[in-house]
């Protein structure tokens, strides 16, 4: 072919396939093909990002609907399980019916119909306010709201809390008064009355249940003049539905270091106590060795950190594993973090008892909360949906453990390991997740199930001494909801490679039952620290073999015989909930 009918034959080329450029992407009157949009998606949104980031001073073209589609409502998933209460006494059993009854009202509000999409938009990532990073409160507005001469004050943290965040309190504690108690009364002719100066100082959550008090996440409880010890001390503890757990008591004694300390800090400081003794000899030995340089590690006796009508500087500062306390710049006490508690839950603070307060400060808060602003962490996109359960049984379902403001964690869940359940027809996950004491997160609960069809909803209240529950759902979804041939639990925190899961089950693949998981055998229950288990929830030495949590697989037919057994009240779920760290144990009477 001659040179120059070659070159014209590329013009022509290049002409036609500009052309096709401009009526796919320019021409506002040419209707374009689903494939073809499809194909082209992926320009589109490089040409729309650009013009956001300001390459382009003026829009290819107006988008008459934004990116994504608008999305399609799909009903609610919810689980059938239920807890009917039994004769047993037991704290479980009571948490369980509690939580039941507290959720019912909140998932009737869910199941009434939504409004349109239209008279309700959610708000753009763009408009979700954001939270300060310090808040400071001073002394006229802490008397307004009911500090300084009486009452208690409680002062909003509205994202909670994040690891290096700071509350400072300055106040000053108040003259002993006598003790407000009904058997005052009952005083003998002659006795004098008991002095008590006390205060708290506590990080509350979010309430539960209408009726009870927010879950204390922190309480510390100075008593200046003692309580039954009869010497200062200072407790530590948690409480969540009105339900005290174990106390940290400091009592002057300092920890040892071989116990378990808290990001490298004892959990009790040594102070001054009456009952400190020291013989003439050992002081003149203690002054001989500090002379002649020995002993350098001597540290001198601190008193009790608090005195009546004396002003203090207390600080807690969140850390990795627990919340540390300094008064006047030293270190009091360190308290580790209880299971179940988070430090976003922690989104206020409250002041009361023998106290006039003078400032309160809090630093280094995180600027955002995912129970608050969801739409900073969910990507309506049709791409994450779920596909539609499958008419078949399937070979495997993934039960994911989940909380309801868990957004973030769900959406990393579905950008990564579970993009491989979207292509296959032999795998299905979804999300178990209870319901949240906040309405609006529950709200914006049901709008990500509703969008993403991934969220299986259990009808009680969470908590982590129910998480069990949520075990046995998974179980009751994979028997009578999929159903599969094999059951898989697991965690939003964790990455699954599906592929390796079922090559494992086909190596073990047999006739009968089957588990995949580690066993823990021979474990002895904590009796203090983070996973500490009281002698009255457990008296045995030794703990039965129970299942790892993280992530195991079941057949189905031992998913049937747990379903079989808790529908007949003869699984022991109180016992599911004590073992220390991965309460999925299963025992039979």
């Amino acid at each position: 072919m001659p040179p120059k009918r070659a070159c014209r034959l590329a013009l022509l080329a290049a002409g036609g396939a500009y052309l096709l450029f401009l009526l796919l992407f320019e021409l506002p009157t040419v209707s374009v093909s689903p494939a073809a949009a499809t194909t082209h998606r992926p320009r589109r949104r490089e040409l729309e990002a650009a013009s956001s980031l300001g390459y382009s001073s003026s829009p290819l073209r107006p988008l008459k609907s934004a990116f994504p589609s608008p999305p399609r409502r799909s009903p609610l998933a919810i689980s059938s399980v239920s807890f009917r209460r039994t004769n047993s006494s037991s704290s479980i059993d009571a948490s369980a019916s509690s939580a039941f009854a507290a959720a019912r009202p909140l998932l009737n509000h869910l199941l009434s119909p939504s409004p349109s999409p239209s008279s309700s938009p959610s708000p753009s990532p763009s408009a979700s306010a954001s939270c300060p990073s310090m808040i400071s409160v001073p002394r006229q507005r802490l008397t307004a709201r009911g500090g300084g001469n009486g009452g208690g004050v409680t002062v909003e943290l509205p994202c909670g809390m994040g690891v290096g965040s700071r509350i400072t309190v300055v106040a000053r504690p108040r003259s002993a008064r006598p003790e407000r108690e009904p058997r005052i009364a009952e005083r003998r002719e002659g006795e004098e009355a008991v002095m008590v100066s006390q205060f708290m100082v506590e990080l509350l959550g979010t309430k539960a249940v209408q009726g009870e008090e927010p879950p204390r996440i922190l309480h510390f409880n100075p008593r200046i003049r003692g309580d039954f010890s009869g010497r200062p001390v200072i407790e530590l503890n948690t409480c969540y539905r009105m339900q005290w757990a174990q106390p940290q008591r400091c009592e002057g004694w300092a920890s040892r270091p071989d116990e378990e300390t808290v990001d490298g800090q004892l959990k009790c400081e040594k102070w001054i106590r009456d009952d400190d003794s020291k013989s003439e000899e050992s002081n003149a030995n203690w002054w001989l060795n500090r002379l002649i340089g020995r002993g350098k590690d001597v540290s001198a006796d601190r008193p009790y950190p608090f005195k009546e009508g004396k002003l203090f500087v207390l600080t807690i500062t969140a850390g990795l594993d627990g919340y540390h306390v300094n008064v006047d710049g030293r270190h009091v006490a360190s308290f580790p973090y209880r299971t179940g508690y988070s430090l976003e839950d922690a989104t206020g603070l409250s002041l009361n008892g023998d106290l006039d307060i003078e400032s309160v400060f809090a630093g280094h808060l995180p600027n955002s909360h995912p129970s608050f602003a969801p739409q900073r962490y969910l990507e309506m996109s049709e791409q994450w949906r779920a596909s539609p359960l499958p008419t078949e049984p399937v070979e495997l379902f993934i039960g994911i453990l989940s909380a309801a403001n868990h957004f973030a964690e769900r959406m990393a869940v579905r950008k990564s390991w579970m993009i491989d359940t979207r292509k296959s027809s032999n795998v299905v996950a979804r999300f178990l997740v209870a319901l949240n004491g906040e309405k609006e997160v529950n709200e914006e609960l049901k709008k990500e199930a509703e969008f993403f069809s991934d969220i299986v909803i259990v009808p009680f209240m969470d908590s982590y001494d129910l998480v069990v529950l949520k075990t046995i759902a998974i179980a009751e979804h994979g028997v009578r909801v999929v159903p599969a041939k094999y059951i898989m639990k697991c965690d939003d925190d964790t990455f699954i490679r599906i592929d390796s899961v079922l090559n494992q089950v086909k190596k073990v693949q047999r006739e009968g039952s089957i588990y995949v998981g580690n066993i823990n055998y021979y474990h002895r229950p904590l009796r203090s620290g983070k996973w500490a288990v009281s002698y009255e929830e457990w008296q045995e030495e030794v703990y039965p073999p129970y299942a790892n949590g993280p992530g195991y697989i079941i057949s189905s037919d031992i998913a049937r015989y747990i379903i079989s057994e808790f529908d007949n009240q003869t699984l022991r779920v109180r016992y599911l909930s004590l073992v220390t760290e991965h309460r999925n144990v299963v025992f039979k009477n």
